[in-house]
């Protein structure tokens, strides 16, 4: 069956032709600079940062150079992100990548706790053992600024639209979206995506069936039965585990108000500020499980959800603070442990010291089902 590649043009990330024009957009973009700027002289007086500007852009136009390819643009990152775990982590290990057969393509859902992190160490991982990286499913309500737009889309990232309105145009993008991830595995091209929309604040990792019935437009287009269809995506679930999450004060914080409110108003800047807090934020241990290829016969969306659940559940690494937590004790660990979660309910409200608790118990809790 052919493809019409043009259709993906809007979402899909960039091409090798097409790195240098994105990264002389990029550093031709005042906003991006600025935001340099902002981050790396953060004490520096306006007049100061505005007369660094042209310097910043030269400097990156001659690092940058180099950058000619999507190869290239992910050996950049890798190496920043190598530094990055080497400060924010006491190490990060993996299980499960010897199941994975080199040259064959996946579809990685795995749980979602970082916005920016989740696909990066997946694909770390991947890296590390040899394997070709995934092309990294993100939503296009993170890619206000077209700078951001660019940086996702120079880094192997495609555009979920989740601001289309109407059924016609949600039917439309939900429908390229499919055709697209089956077309990236077809073509030796693996795939990440969260299992469902936002991230886990609670640490209650569910799937969303809704993801999984977006996967079968496509196949039920090919008049493919869903279980056959299933299989041909070669899906791998996959369990980030984080010992301490960077977000987890203002992650309780937000589900306190949405409670106590009724609503949450997020700030204009709160995605940047969970990004950057994600990236540079302490750790601690973190661990990456690869789970089974799901080969079995599932007859719905429901069903598949509930398998790709256990074994994100099964295989989640659990870490002292999550025993604690969950009224469990964690031997040794227990009083540096105990001191550590008490700073941190310390600087919350009463109201939400549950909620801050409860994401950190919800994964024992939840691996306890699959006993």
């Amino acid at each position: 069956m052919s493809f019409d590649t043009s259709r993906y043009a809007e979402i899909r990330p960039y091409n090798d032709k097409e790195i240098p024009s994105a990264i002389a957009r990029l550093i031709n973009d005042r906003e991006f600079i600025n935001a340099i700027l902002r981050y790396r002289f953060k004490n520096y007086s306006l007049w100061l940062k505005n007369l660094m500007a042209p310097f910043m852009r030269m400097y990156l136009k001659i690092k940058w150079a180099k950058l000619t390819s999507v190869e290239a643009v992910q050996l950049e990152v890798k190496k920043h992100l190598s530094r990055t775990l080497k400060s924010t982590t006491d190490g990060v290990t993996f299980s499960g990548l010897d199941k994975l057969v080199q040259h064959k393509a996946y579809l990685f859902i795995s749980n979602h706790r970082d916005i920016t992190m989740d696909p990066a160490l997946i694909n770390y991982a991947l890296h590390q053992f040899n394997h070709k990286t995934a092309r990294i499913a993100i939503g296009d309500n993170l890619l206000k600024k077209s700078c951001a737009t660019e940086l996702m889309k120079l880094n192997k990232s495609f555009i979920v639209k989740r601001s289309a309105k109407g059924p016609r145009e949600i039917m439309k993008v939900l429908s390229t979206l499919s055709s697209y991830i089956k077309h990236s595995l077809d073509t030796e091209n693996s795939i990440w995506i969260a299992q469902k929309e936002g991230r886990a604040k609670d640490g209650n990792d569910f799937t969303d069936p809704a993801i999984l019935k977006m996967f079968y437009i496509e196949g039920r287009k090919r008049k493919i039965s869903f279980p056959e269809y299933i299989k041909s995506l070669r899906i791998i679930p996959v369990a980030i585990s984080y010992e301490n999450d960077p977000c987890d004060v203002a992650k309780a914080c937000e589900l306190y108000e949405r409670s106590s409110k009724g609503s949450y108003k997020k700030g204009e800047f709160e995605d940047i500020e969970s990004i950057v807090q994600g990236i540079l934020g302490d750790k601690g241990k973190v661990h990456i499980a690869f789970g089974d290829i799901i080969d079995q016969v599932f007859k719905t969306p429901d069903q598949l959800a509930i398998e790709i659940d256990r074994q994100i559940y099964k295989n989640y690494k659990l870490f002292p603070i999550n025993m604690l937590a969950a009224g469990r004790s964690c031997g040794k660990f227990e009083k540096d442990v105990y001191l550590k979660l008490q700073k941190k309910l310390e600087s919350l409200p009463i109201g939400a010291h549950q909620y801050l608790l409860d994401s950190y118990a919800n994964p024992v809790r939840n691996q306890k089902k699959t006993i």
